[in-house]
């Protein structure tokens, strides 16, 4: 069943319903205008200094504030709302899609819960605050994107080159939603392309209750499970599905129901495995060899800086991406919103997930080294990794195990990066052990480009600056895990920060197809490169080498793109006979 998604239309932003993967009826939306005030103290202030539209952070010029939040201040935010008659079912339940970086949620002046990390959706149950009428909602939030405990991807102060401007707060959606006193949580899906099964369990919270599942294709019921406890996993024959995969994604419906509960999600039948030939290995979807052509994706959205305008502008940027012959994106140290993910598994678009980078600021004569040396330094030595901070790991740690368990579910994530460039590396082969023991499930990058410690699925590289020269290893898949960074001059901007300059677009796309034509394809048919992902998606501030501008206009033929990557699909199909 492909699907097509439905966009709301109305005066609150981003209000279609975010959380694609556990849908309920139940669904009252908090985006919008809230009070908001800078402030140096924690408590709550009498006067506000105005209007912000959440989901935006103060730092964009979406959210109508346009200010930065400095690590010395905290950011107040308030808003009042009455529930719909009839909308109370026993629980009442406030989810945030992500708010960075520490923040304390009061309601009705009490305290409802609080949280830590700038990336994760958190969920606090707020029953018993709730009042008659009219309630008050206020968030604390206190962020230091310099910290060194924190996952903090692009973000910082000093913006410029290949990093970008800080963002604080609220930045993904805000929504209520009421639930019976005994209701569904903790949804996991194991889908089993090979066998052609689903195995599945939810759990429920505020009591025992026997879960039903159900599979559907549309309308017509195909597979079915009743009276299931919570927790215990079980598996369902799904043999009349089709397969997921790029060229189709396939998604069915799943019904989960327990009591006066109920929850829509949905799948696709996959399996993320590694083949051999003749001593070179290479990513499957369910047995079949897959070359992966992609692109870095940093997740920056212009005005929004952290959140698209839109829904609909992340989905037809992902379109785009189809349209030139892409089949992958890596996700570069950031979550996005989880409709992000759901639209990546409607349109067929592979996902590399980073985890997020932190600890101490990154020396800078290892930062330009980088792209010429093989960089190994121990990743047990902390002091030198800049991760002696024992809360550091712990919060690497927590943030890593948290991004696994909220994306568990999403179809076409197939891969886990765990460290980029060093940024924070510690304990990688370790830290790939555990990790893989939470999901088995995916492929594991355990250190992307360099400071490879030899463990992990894939044989790393990132090749800047120089021609691409890469060497397989014969135990991994060889992936070219970042390349390129092209760029050609425009008029009228003074700050442009990219790998290779040329003069004019013509030359940009002539040296880009030359680059792939006589350095890719070589690797590709000699090597057994089995994945590239080009740098990058779309221009960001100073870094002016995306294939796309901020307002998504690509830089080339539709064609030329399509040419190239149809090139990489063919011959690496003669090489691993997919």
């Amino acid at each position: 069943m492909l699907i097509e998604p439905v966009f709301s239309e109305g005066q609150i932003p981003l209000s279609e319903y975010p959380r694609p993967q556990f849908r309920r009826d139940s669904y009252l939306p908090l985006n919008g205008q809230w009070d908001y005030a800078f402030s140096p103290s924690a408590e709550v202030p009498k006067k506000y200094d105005g209007k912000i539209v959440v989901p935006y952070s103060p730092e964009s010029s979406l959210s109508g504030v346009g200010r930065q939040l400095r690590a010395d201040e905290v950011l107040h935010y308030r808003r009042f709302f009455e529930l719909p008659e009839g909308f109370n079912r026993g629980r009442v339940l406030i989810n945030f899609g992500a708010c960075d970086q520490c923040c304390k949620v009061l309601l009705n002046g009490r305290e409802a819960g609080r949280h830590e990390g700038g990336y994760l959706p958190f969920t606090l149950d707020i029953t018993e605050l709730i009042e008659g009428g009219v309630n008050e909602l206020c968030v604390i939030v206190t962020d230091d994107a310099s910290s060194h405990i924190y996952g903090r991807g692009k973000q910082s102060y000093a913006s410029g080159g290949i990093w970008y401007t800080a963002i604080s707060g609220l930045w993904q959606s805000v929504w209520l939603e009421s639930v019976p006193e005994v209701y569904l949580t903790g949804l996991k899906l194991f889908p089993d392309g090979l066998n052609s099964t689903l195995s599945l369990y939810c759990r429920t919270e505020g009591g025992e209750g026997l879960i039903d599942y159900a599979v559907y294709d549309g309308d017509r019921r195909i597979a079915f499970m009743r009276g299931v406890k919570s927790g215990q996993r079980c598996t369902l024959d799904v043999s009349e599905c089709l397969p997921w995969s790029p060229e189709s994604p396939q998604l069915y419906k799943i019904v989960i129901a327990c009591g006066a509960d109920r929850a829509e999600s949905y799948f696709g039948l996959r399996s993320f495995t590694v083949a051999e030939r003749e001593g070179k290995r290479c990513f499957c979807i369910n047995g079949r060899p897959v070359f992966h052509s992609g692109l870095l994706d940093q997740g920056y959205w212009g005005e929004g800086i952290y959140t698209p305008s839109s829904n609909r502008e992340m989905y037809d940027c992902l379109k785009g991406v189809k349209a030139l012959g892409f089949n992958m994106l890596r996700k570069h140290i950031k979550v996005e919103p989880l409709l992000w993910y759901y639209y990546c598994d409607v349109l067929g678009i592979l996902v590399w997930q980073d985890m997020l980078n932190g600890g101490a600021p990154y020396k800078k004569l290892r930062l330009n080294l980088g792209p010429f040396i093989d960089l190994r330094l121990n990743d047990r030595d902390y002091k030198s990794m800049g991760r002696d901070d024992a809360l550091s790991r712990k919060q690497y740690m927590a943030e890593a195990e948290g991004t696994i368990d909220s994306l568990f579910n999403c179809v076409s994530l197939c891969l886990w990066t765990l460290f980029n460039e060093g940024w924070g590396q510690f304990d990688s082969l370790a830290v790939c052990g555990h990790m893989r023991a939470l999901d088995p499930t995916r492929y594991f990058d355990h250190a992307s480009g360099w400071q490879d410690m030899g463990g992990g699925d894939v044989c790393s590289r990132h090749v800047y600056f120089k021609k691409v020269r890469l060497k397989n290893d014969g135990r991994r898949v060889l992936a070219l895990t970042e390349f390129g960074g092209y760029s050609f001059s425009e008029k009228g901007r003074k700050k442009a920060f990219s790998y290779r300059k040329f003069a004019s677009a013509e030359d940009y796309m002539a040296a880009l197809e030359r680059l792939y034509t006589r350095q890719i394809l070589p690797a590709v048919k000699e090597q057994g490169l089995a994945a590239t992902v080009y740098t990058q998606l779309s221009d960001v501030e100073e870094e002016v080498n995306g294939i796309f501008t901020p307002d998504w206009r690509c830089k080339g033929p539709k064609e030329t793109f399509r040419r190239i990557n149809d090139s990489l699909y063919r011959a690496f199909g003669e090489v691993f006979g997919s």
